[in-house]
């Protein structure tokens, strides 16, 4: 097949997903087939809910391998919710149907839409990109939120800010560059300049241990010593600015909120997240399920037009 599909996982069934995969779906033309793994009831019912019509295309798991797919009908792999009020079990369902078809390589392209993580993954991992990561046995992942004019990456993901600077260690920060170095280079042919910032305010701290002198420099050092293309550590509160991150295609910070705050201000919707590491790609649009704006039509699908852009071009 020329164009491999694009697995999608709708996500939470009260959430803004389907409404955001309507719209984009309307506004664009993509050439990769996309297959849709949702429940058959709850996408008649939004299709109803949005005034959104388009005939279904039921797939048959058995057959996947003869088909010949296309955008001219909605292609769906129906899986049954039985309650609505308690999802993780069709979530996991959802999942486990991609996970299956990636692994039998009919494609190598998977998105997901925002999931609860709380509720999904009770507190066995830190995120849906360590679930997915433990699934295929990857144990060198990243978080790339992407923008083709500027990316981030945080080195710690979804854990306490009191527990960040115990996971932050040389190692980890030459995973994560080496990662998006890697990426950078197979995905758009060159390598990109990197930014890292420190952990501490001005790259400073009054106690005796300082992670910005005793860990990230000397990590920076070693990794420019290899060949990347990597300044820093820089304070956090500058580096955005636009004379400074003009300079770089992506900028590492040490924890979440310190790289995804400036880059959501920046950007907004026009971002998604890539997860690097996996044998597969594996995208998400960059925002939550919004239990809140359920059925409001209010939604913004940029992130998601974007993801399925960036697929439909590999």
């Amino acid at each position: 097949m020329k164009n491999k599909p694009i697995l999608i996982v709708a996500g939470e069934p009260k959430g803004i997903f389907l409404e955001i995969f309507f719209k984009s779906i309307k506004k664009n033309r993509f050439q990769s087939p996309l297959v849709l793994i949702a429940s058959k009831k709850i996408v008649f019912s939004q299709m109803k809910r949005f005034k959104y019509s388009k005939k279904i295309n039921l797939i048959d798991l058995k057959n996947l391998n003869k088909l010949s797919l296309n955008n001219k009908t909605l292609n769906l792999i129906d899986v049954s919710c039985k309650n609505l009020n308690n999802t993780s079990s069709y979530i996991k369902n959802c999942f486990d149907i991609s996970f299956k078809i990636l692994k039998n390589r009919f494609t190598n392209k998977l998105i997901n839409g925002p999931i609860n993580k709380s509720k999904f993954l009770n507190k066995k991992f830190l995120g849906i990109t360590e679930y997915i990561a433990h699934k295929f046995h990857s144990k060198k992942v990243a978080m790339l939120i992407y923008n083709k004019e500027l990316s981030v990456c945080p080195i710690t993901t979804h854990i306490p800010l009191k527990l960040v600077n115990k996971r932050i260690n040389k190692k980890i920060i030459e995973e994560k560059v080496i990662l998006i170095n890697n990426f950078y280079k197979k995905n758009f042919g060159f390598t990109p300049k990197l930014a890292i910032t420190g952990l501490n305010p001005h790259c400073e701290s009054i106690l005796k241990f300082s992670e910005d002198l005793k860990i990230i420099r000397p990590a920076v050092r070693s990794l420019v010593k290899k060949g990347y293309k990597i300044k820093g550590p820089f304070a956090a509160d500058t580096i955005f600015l636009k004379q400074n991150r003009l300079n770089y295609d992506v900028i590492l910070g040490m924890y979440h909120d310190q790289v995804l705050t400036p880059i959501k201000t920046l950007h907004e919707y026009n971002a998604v997240n890539i997860t690097l590491g996996l044998p597969f790609y594996r995208l998400s649009p960059d925002h939550g399920p919004n239990k809140k704006m359920f059925n409001k039509n209010l939604s913004n699908p940029l992130s998601l037009i974007q993801s399925i852009k960036f697929l439909d071009k590999r």
